[in-house]
């Protein structure tokens, strides 16, 4: 689907168009500030489409020059099968957006990378707000708004911390009232507004009532928000709480369409996100058109790290209120599966512990809490604690997320993921394939679903469902570019699986040490395989102890699972024959 852009490198009024000065002065400013927080190849990246770029060679920007000039990578580079540029593109994205949302609040300057594209946009700042509500009469306009605070995020974390300690301090409410307040907690609340069809034909309205009714359809399908079909009933129980309001404007050209999309916080009428969608009616029926672009709006919208998740994670680093505590221990966890950081995952798990406690009722704490338990089991996290223990826990947790609510993907996730770790892998691809059946378009439970496939034997299809969330998710994605480390390692592509590995970064993690030990081993690399070594003996003591029975829980096909051990006991580990 193609998306609408920002044509050209230097947008905003004509008479406010920042100068060459101005914009290499920004990039200065950038760079050598400590809240841009970017690798050094990201940087380089940075400066080398801003000079193509003002040089008047924006149309030579393209992932093969990148990849050549930048990353020295040599003339056999393919960007349709290395991802390289796309990846450092995406986290270039996130530096600058969480730059100017610190230290470059202020900055008169804004240089982005929007995606889709890597031919840089420049802008000078106006004293009004980036956008109104009143950009509603105006044609619709590419503006990519993704709030990644990364800083603010973390404070998210930090803040729910402390909500689970001090909630347990409180005094506890009579059983009446309990009954009564904490039958339901507070979640996002969504209108989807009927689409205006701007073209006047019968085709155009019954395309746009189509739309609007998938629209709903797929939204209706994610948990973590609630379609609200009754706008007074929204006013009703939102309360201080975040709504939104969807709205669409839908023009036939000829053979072309065009839908314009705008999510709008209800409290204040700003504009949170706005995108346009142009498909061809040429190469799609109708049906199929316009269950390719409700898909792709119901994605960015309402799925974990979706527009409406960044914009809570947001509000929610300022002030939680105390009816949205449950909700924003959901953000929380969505947080932790960034970097799945073991002192991260205990203060989480102890929240979502207390949320299911307020709201038993409450489907996604559930599946969230079994996902921490699971967590502890393939993670290795609390080693004190017996991984039994742990497993009967998250089978329980997903048990009663499924009973409350069968169509809830996240607890059939968890469901699924309880039966692979408990051995019965039919069982628990059974499981995944119904819930992606319900809906494909959560890349969560797709990548999550894709690597079960893969592990069992399944890799070209599994790995594939994996690479495409890496596509589709705008969240942290370490823990699946692990995942296709894992992927090219069992097709043999040891240096493909090395990048991905690298790419995911998940230093804290005790499994992500053994997936890059393994491919150091195959690649010969001996000194960098001793340091992951000394990690796992400092951290996580005793883990390659018995990393047969390890390897066994994980990778189902005996071939497999002697294909990855191979790799190990080339890094230096020991491992018993049997």
């Amino acid at each position: 689907m193609a998306i609408a852009g920002q044509q050209g490198v230097r947008v905003g009024p004509t008479t406010a168009l920042p100068t060459d000065a101005e914009i290499l002065a920004q990039l200065d400013r950038i760079r050598s500030s400590a809240d841009f927080d970017a690798p050094d190849r990201a940087r380089k990246f940075l400066a080398y489409v801003v000079d193509q770029a003002l040089a008047g060679h924006a149309d030579r920007i393209k992932a093969y020059s990148i990849a050549t000039d930048v990353f020295g990578r040599d003339s056999s580079f393919d960007a349709q099968t290395d991802p390289a540029v796309r990846i450092e593109a995406g986290r270039l994205r996130r530096a600058l957006e969480r730059y100017y949302l610190v230290a470059g609040l202020d900055d008169p300057i804004v240089i982005r990378v929007p995606k889709g594209a890597y031919v840089p946009t420049f802008e000078r700042r106006v004293n009004a707000p980036e956008q109104s509500a009143s950009a509603w009469s105006a044609p619709f306009v590419h503006r990519s708004r993704r709030p990644w605070i990364w800083a603010g995020i973390a404070a998210l974390a930090l803040a729910v911390a402390g909500l689970a300690a001090n909630t347990l301090l409180r005094p506890v409410a009579t059983v009446e009232k309990v009954e009564n307040a904490r039958i339901r907690p507070n979640i996002p609340k969504l209108v989807v507004e009927p689409f205006e069809d701007l073209s006047g034909t019968p085709r155009s309205a019954m395309i746009a009532r189509g739309l609007a009714d998938e629209v709903i359809s797929n939204i209706a399908r994610f948990k973590e928000i609630t379609v609200v079909a009754d706008e007074v009933l929204v006013s009703h129980v939102a309360g201080d709480g975040p709504a939104y309001t969807l709205e669409g404007r839908v023009r036939l050209d000829g053979d072309k369409l065009r839908l314009g999309i705008r999510l709008v916080q209800r409290s204040d009428g700003s504009v949170v996100w706005a995108n346009n969608y142009d498909e061809s009616l040429q190469a799609h029926k109708i049906i199929e058109l316009q269950e390719k672009a409700a898909a792709a709006v119901a994605t960015a919208v309402a799925q974990p790290y979706g527009i409406v998740f960044q914009d809570n994670a947001t509000r929610f680093t300022r002030s939680i209120p105390d009816d949205w505590e449950a909700y924003a221990c959901t953000l929380s966890y969505y947080d932790y599966r960034g970097d799945l950081n073991p002192r991260t995952h205990a203060s989480v798990q102890d929240c979502l512990e207390q949320a299911t406690r307020q709201y038993p009722g409450y489907a996604t704490a559930w599946a969230l809490l079994s996902l921490t338990y699971i967590d502890e089991l393939r993670f290795s996290y609390r080693l004190d604690r017996s991984s039994p223990m742990s497993l009967e826990q998250a089978i329980a947790s997903a048990a009663r997320a499924v009973e409350l609510d069968p169509q809830n993907v996240r607890a059939l996730q968890a469901q699924m993921l309880t039966l692979f770790f408990r051995g019965e892998v039919g069982a628990a691809l059974a499981v995944g394939a119904r819930a992606f059946a319900i809906n494909p378009n959560d890349t969560e439970l797709a990548g999550e679903y894709g690597f079960r496939l893969a592990l069992s034997g399944q890799w070209s299809r599994g790995c594939g469902l994996v690479s495409q969330t890496v596509a589709r998710n705008p969240g942290p994605i370490g823990y699946f570019e692990a995942a296709l480390a894992v992927c090219s390692y069992i097709d043999r592509d040891y240096i493909a699986a090395e990048r991905w590995a690298r790419l995911a970064d998940l230093r804290s993690n005790p499994i992500y040490r053994v997936i890059l030990l393994a491919i150091l081993g195959k690649l010969g690399k001996t000194d960098a395989a001793r340091v992951e070594m000394q990690w796992l003996e400092t951290n996580a003591a005793g883990f390659l102890d018995n990393i047969r029975s390890e390897v066994a829980l994980r990778i189902h096909r005996p071939e497999d699972q002697q294909h990855f051990l191979e790799g190990l006991r080339a890094a230096g580990v020991s491992i018993s024959q049997q």
